[in-house]
Formats: structure tokens, C-alpha cells, sequence
């Protein structure tokens, strides 16, 4: 990717929701993972958000709009992950994705499930198309915070390893692991 070191880089933030692409519901997750990554990032980039309706077609069609045509690096979606029938986000994710991170998925649940039991029901995932990282978190905001807690340490490293923008954290924040270069 070339692009102006100054330009901030393109990171997607997709709500899932039926009630919040209707109106009906206030989005929330979209916000907390925008705060979330406002604190932590020190490199310069903008959310480019969508929100949308639990249809599988409607979340492939917008993962893949975010990662071929935005060109966002990384992509968080909220929602969508548990086991009622219309929660198809790791579905819809799956099927966009050329390689799939399952490390992400466990460690989330992991981290969810000191806070509350029901995290089982959880189906969190991650992958990769392109570029690209995928990362499917649950629609609580506070849950999102836990699971990017979780997660993030080892999130730019693998977006270093795609070939996608290189993020830098606030290490008072969220301290990174990159292996020592030789």
C-alpha cells in the first residue's frame, strides 16, 4: 500500500444490528470501538463506519466493500455473534475471508469469560481477505473493550505480516508485541 505516511489510514467499523440500522436502537458498539481505538492508536486514522442489518448477503457485500474498495487494513464488526438464528456475522465473515485467525475467537471467549458465563455462546472470529484483518466482537461495549484488551497486543503485528497499514499503540495504553527484528 502506498499512501502519505500523514494521511490516516482507513479502519472499518461495522455494527450488525437490526434494530440499530433501523433506527429503532441507538448504535453503541460502533462508538465504544471507536473510542476504544482513539485511545489506543497513536497512528493517525479515520473510522469509516457502517451500520448495518443482520443479513448475511448485506455483511459479506460490506466486508467486502471495506477491504477491496476502502482499503481498510483492519476492520472491527460488532454484533451478530451468538446463537440466535439471525447472528450470522462469523458466517457472513467466513465466507469473505481467505484465511481464518481462530486464535482470535478463543482468546476473546477466554477473556469474556471472566466476566460472564454466557460468553460460551459467544462465536467471535477473525480472518483475513487480502489485506485485511476481520475481527467479529460482541455488541456490548464493554465486552468490545474487554475482547480489543485481549486481542490488540498482537493485532498490529499481524497486520505488519499482511502487508496492511503499519499501526502504532500508546504503550501506556496497549503495549504491542512485534518479534525483535535481526
Amino acid at each position: 500500500m502506498t499512501e502519505s505516511a500523514a494521511a490516516p489510514w482507513p479502519i472499518g467499523l461495522v455494527t450488525v444490528s437490526d434494530r440499530a440500522s433501523q433506527g429503532i436502537y441507538q448504535d453503541l458498539g460502533g462508538p465504544a470501538m471507536a473510542e476504544w481505538l482513539g485511545k489506543a492508536l497513536v497512528t493517525p486514522w479515520r473510522a469509516v463506519t457502517r451500520v448495518i442489518s443482520d443479513d448475511r448477503p448485506v455483511i459479506e457485500a460490506t466486508l467486502k466493500e471495506l477491504a477491496d474498495v476502502e482499503r481498510c487494513g483492519l476492520i472491527l464488526t460488532t454484533g451478530g455473534t451468538g446463537p440466535a438464528p439471525r447472528d450470522v456475522t462469523p458466517e457472513a465473515t467466513e465466507a469473505v475471508c481467505d484465511k481464518m485467525m481462530p486464535g482470535y475467537g478463543e482468546l476473546m471467549r477466554a477473556a469474556s469469560l471472566k466476566v460472564v458465563p454466557t460468553a460460551i455462546l459467544s462465536r467471535q472470529t477473525a480472518g483475513i481477505r487480502g489485506q485485511s484483518l476481520i475481527v467479529n466482537l460482541p455488541g456490548k461495549p464493554s465486552a468490545i473493550a474487554d475482547c480489543l484488551d485481549a486481542v490488540f497486543p498482537a493485532t498490529p503485528y499481524c497486520l505488519d505480516l499482511i502487508g496492511a497499514p503499519t499501526l502504532e499503540t500508546d504503550p501506556a495504553f496497549c503495549r504491542v508485541f512485534r518479534p525483535k527484528q535481526k
